[in-house]
Protein backbone atom coordinates (compact mmCIF):
# COMPACT_ATOMS: atom_id res chain seq x y z
CA UNK A 1 0.00 0.00 0.00
CA UNK A 2 3.05 2.15 0.93
CA UNK A 3 4.34 1.94 -2.73
CA UNK A 4 0.85 2.38 -4.26
CA UNK A 5 0.03 5.63 -2.10
CA UNK A 6 3.23 7.29 -2.93
CA UNK A 7 2.45 6.10 -7.31
CA UNK A 8 4.56 3.37 -7.90
CA UNK A 9 4.03 0.55 -9.81
CA UNK A 10 4.94 -3.14 -9.59
CA UNK A 11 5.77 -5.39 -12.66
CA UNK A 12 7.03 -8.92 -11.26
CA UNK A 13 6.54 -11.61 -13.51
CA UNK A 14 9.67 -13.35 -12.96
CA UNK A 15 8.52 -16.88 -11.65
CA UNK A 16 8.08 -17.48 -8.18
CA UNK A 17 11.66 -19.45 -7.07
CA UNK A 18 12.31 -21.30 -3.47
CA UNK A 19 16.02 -20.25 -4.87
CA UNK A 20 17.42 -17.50 -6.77
CA UNK A 21 19.33 -14.56 -6.75
CA UNK A 22 17.76 -11.19 -7.61
CA UNK A 23 20.25 -9.15 -9.41
CA UNK A 24 19.12 -5.10 -8.78
CA UNK A 25 20.44 -2.34 -10.54
CA UNK A 26 20.63 0.83 -10.95
CA UNK A 27 21.73 1.34 -7.20
CA UNK A 28 22.20 4.71 -6.50
CA UNK A 29 20.77 5.65 -3.21
CA UNK A 30 19.83 3.54 0.04
CA UNK A 31 16.10 4.54 -0.78
CA UNK A 32 16.62 1.08 -3.44
CA UNK A 33 17.02 -1.51 0.00
CA UNK A 34 13.27 0.10 1.29
CA UNK A 35 12.03 -0.03 -2.34
CA UNK A 36 13.11 -3.45 -2.86
CA UNK A 37 11.77 -5.11 -0.13
CA UNK A 38 8.24 -3.45 0.01
CA UNK A 39 7.80 -4.24 -3.45
CA UNK A 40 9.01 -8.02 -2.78
CA UNK A 41 6.99 -8.09 0.67
CA UNK A 42 3.73 -6.50 -1.29
CA UNK A 43 3.77 -9.95 -3.63
CA UNK A 44 4.17 -12.53 -0.72
CA UNK A 45 7.58 -13.03 -1.19
CA UNK A 46 10.79 -12.89 1.58
CA UNK A 47 14.23 -11.37 -0.12
CA UNK A 48 17.47 -11.89 1.47
CA UNK A 49 19.88 -9.36 1.14
CA UNK A 50 23.72 -8.51 2.32
CA UNK A 51 24.96 -6.18 4.69
CA UNK A 52 27.66 -5.41 6.74
CA UNK A 53 28.53 -7.26 9.91
CA UNK A 54 28.71 -4.34 11.39
CA UNK A 55 24.61 -3.25 11.52
CA UNK A 56 23.64 -6.75 12.94
CA UNK A 57 24.45 -5.53 16.77
CA UNK A 58 22.08 -6.38 19.67
CA UNK A 59 18.57 -5.35 19.13
CA UNK A 60 19.10 -3.98 15.39
CA UNK A 61 20.94 -7.44 14.54
CA UNK A 62 17.05 -9.33 15.34
CA UNK A 63 15.46 -7.27 13.02
CA UNK A 64 17.88 -7.04 10.18
CA UNK A 65 17.87 -11.41 10.33
CA UNK A 66 13.90 -11.04 10.57
CA UNK A 67 13.97 -9.13 7.68
CA UNK A 68 15.98 -11.53 5.79
CA UNK A 69 19.78 -10.01 6.48
CA UNK A 70 22.95 -11.92 6.18
CA UNK A 71 25.93 -10.57 7.95
CA UNK A 72 28.61 -9.95 5.77
CA UNK A 73 32.40 -10.02 7.42
CA UNK A 74 34.80 -7.18 7.01
CA UNK A 75 37.13 -9.15 4.95
CA UNK A 76 35.34 -11.51 1.73
CA UNK A 77 35.81 -12.31 -1.02
CA UNK A 78 36.36 -16.10 -2.57
CA UNK A 79 35.26 -17.35 0.93
CA UNK A 80 31.85 -15.18 1.04
CA UNK A 81 31.16 -16.75 -2.37
CA UNK A 82 31.87 -20.77 -0.84
CA UNK A 83 29.75 -19.31 2.00
CA UNK A 84 26.71 -18.11 0.31
CA UNK A 85 26.94 -21.29 -2.32
CA UNK A 86 26.92 -23.87 0.52
CA UNK A 87 24.06 -21.57 2.12
CA UNK A 88 22.01 -21.87 -1.31
CA UNK A 89 22.49 -25.40 -0.35
CA UNK A 90 21.46 -25.82 2.70
CA UNK A 91 18.59 -23.64 2.84
CA UNK A 92 14.96 -24.40 1.37
CA UNK A 93 14.60 -20.62 0.77
CA UNK A 94 16.70 -18.11 -0.54
CA UNK A 95 16.41 -15.10 -2.91
CA UNK A 96 19.06 -12.83 -2.44
CA UNK A 97 19.34 -9.50 -3.75
CA UNK A 98 22.21 -8.33 -4.71
CA UNK A 99 23.55 -4.76 -6.40
CA UNK A 100 25.91 -6.10 -8.92
CA UNK A 101 28.06 -2.88 -9.07
CA UNK A 102 28.35 -3.24 -5.16
CA UNK A 103 28.22 0.68 -4.55
CA UNK A 104 26.20 3.20 -5.05
CA UNK A 105 28.60 5.72 -7.05
CA UNK A 106 29.22 5.38 -10.62
CA UNK A 107 31.48 2.32 -11.94
CA UNK A 108 32.08 0.65 -14.94
CA UNK A 109 33.78 -2.99 -12.60
CA UNK A 110 30.95 -4.99 -11.28
CA UNK A 111 31.24 -7.26 -9.05
CA UNK A 112 30.80 -10.69 -10.41
CA UNK A 113 30.50 -12.65 -7.37
CA UNK A 114 26.91 -13.57 -8.05
CA UNK A 115 27.53 -14.73 -11.61
CA UNK A 116 29.60 -17.58 -9.22
CA UNK A 117 27.29 -17.71 -6.59
CA UNK A 118 24.48 -18.78 -9.18
CA UNK A 119 26.56 -20.92 -11.37
CA UNK A 120 28.12 -22.79 -8.07
CA UNK A 121 24.45 -23.18 -6.59
CA UNK A 122 22.91 -23.90 -9.90
CA UNK A 123 20.32 -21.02 -9.50
CA UNK A 124 18.23 -18.61 -12.03
CA UNK A 125 19.25 -15.26 -11.89
CA UNK A 126 16.26 -12.75 -11.87
CA UNK A 127 17.01 -9.09 -13.31
CA UNK A 128 15.25 -6.17 -11.09
CA UNK A 129 15.06 -2.92 -11.86
CA UNK A 130 14.38 0.21 -9.52
CA UNK A 131 13.33 2.81 -11.91
CA UNK A 132 12.89 6.21 -10.48
CA UNK A 133 12.11 7.94 -13.66
CA UNK A 134 8.93 5.84 -14.07
CA UNK A 135 7.99 4.83 -10.34
CA UNK A 136 7.93 1.18 -11.65
CA UNK A 137 10.02 -1.59 -9.91
CA UNK A 138 10.27 -4.67 -12.31
CA UNK A 139 11.54 -8.42 -12.09
CA UNK A 140 10.57 -9.77 -15.61
CA UNK A 141 13.62 -11.60 -17.36
CA UNK A 142 15.20 -14.51 -15.58
CA UNK A 143 17.96 -15.96 -17.23
CA UNK A 144 20.65 -19.17 -16.15
CA UNK A 145 24.27 -18.28 -16.16
CA UNK A 146 26.98 -20.35 -18.67
CA UNK A 147 29.78 -20.89 -16.79
CA UNK A 148 31.31 -17.90 -18.61
CA UNK A 149 31.55 -15.29 -16.37
CA UNK A 150 32.86 -12.46 -18.83
CA UNK A 151 29.82 -13.58 -21.35
CA UNK A 152 27.41 -13.28 -18.16
CA UNK A 153 28.44 -9.59 -17.42
CA UNK A 154 28.24 -8.54 -20.78
CA UNK A 155 24.76 -10.28 -20.88
CA UNK A 156 23.39 -8.15 -17.27
CA UNK A 157 25.65 -5.06 -18.31
CA UNK A 158 23.42 -5.21 -21.89
CA UNK A 159 20.47 -6.32 -20.05
CA UNK A 160 20.87 -2.82 -17.77
CA UNK A 161 21.91 -0.59 -20.50
CA UNK A 162 18.13 0.86 -21.41
CA UNK A 163 18.10 1.78 -17.81
CA UNK A 164 21.03 4.11 -17.49
CA UNK A 165 18.64 7.07 -16.33
CA UNK A 166 16.59 4.67 -14.17
CA UNK A 167 18.03 5.42 -11.01
CA UNK A 168 17.32 8.17 -8.33
CA UNK A 169 21.11 9.49 -9.08
CA UNK A 170 21.08 8.37 -13.14
CA UNK A 171 24.96 10.21 -13.13
CA UNK A 172 25.96 7.28 -10.38
CA UNK A 173 25.18 4.34 -12.99
CA UNK A 174 26.67 2.74 -15.88
CA UNK A 175 26.02 -0.19 -17.74
CA UNK A 176 28.89 0.38 -19.73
Amino acid sequence: MILKWSGWTLKITAPRRKKCIICVAPHTSNLDFFLGICAYYSIGRRANFLMKKFWFFFPLGLLMRKLGGIPVPKKHGSDLTSHLINLFKERDYVNLAITPEGTRSRTDKWRKGFLYIANGADIPIQLGVIDYANKQIMIEHEFRTTGDVEADMGYVKNFYKPYSRAGKHPDQFTAD
